[in-house]
């Protein structure tokens, strides 16, 4: 039904998921030290895991957490990818890639361009192509989660290509 992982709707998500009621530091003073705020998630079928614990709210950290975990799903899952989805589509125009990496849609996104560079063995300029859009605006993309650009130039250095900047 989903492509990836990380296009899992929270809602669906959470119910693949263990969820922990955790205490931790933070805003809130007092009220942080009598009550479980933070959240933890860990999906079950990939044991990769998030939390979230910046909010008063338990119910704004379990949304957090679960988009967190999707940005995780997105690192970490490699699923087969032929070519741009609908979603993709809506979110490139001119060959600008227009997204904020708070948006709901970024996790998905994000997942697919991984995938897309996994299928295109780590080449920029072959991926920008099939994308429709341009190097350096994936490089942008990827530089709103940095732990994606670093991810993507570990495997570019294994495969002999240069890293990106």
């Amino acid at each position: 039904m989903w492509r990836h992982p990380a296009e899992i709707p929270p809602e669906k998500l959470q119910s693949e998921c263990d969820v922990k009621r955790l205490k931790r530091g933070g805003p809130g003073g007092q009220h942080r030290n009598k009550v479980e705020t933070a959240v933890q998630v860990r999906h079950r079928s990939t044991d990769l895991t998030a939390e979230a614990n910046e909010r008063r709210s338990q119910a704004e950290n379990l949304q957090m957490a679960l988009f967190r975990l999707r940005v995780e799903l997105a690192l970490h899952v490699r699923r087969d990818w032929t070519k741009p989805s609908e979603l993709w589509a809506s979110r490139v125009r001119s060959k600008k890639i227009q997204i904020r990496s708070t948006h709901d849609d970024f996790p998905a996104l994000l997942a697919e361009v991984l995938d897309a560079f996994a299928v295109g063995e780590w080449n920029i300029a072959d991926v920008a192509h099939t994308l429709d859009t341009t190097t350096s605006q994936l490089v942008k993309f990827l530089k709103l989660q940095p732990e994606a650009l670093a991810m993507l130039n570990e495997h570019r250095k294994t495969s002999g290509l240069k890293a990106l900047k």
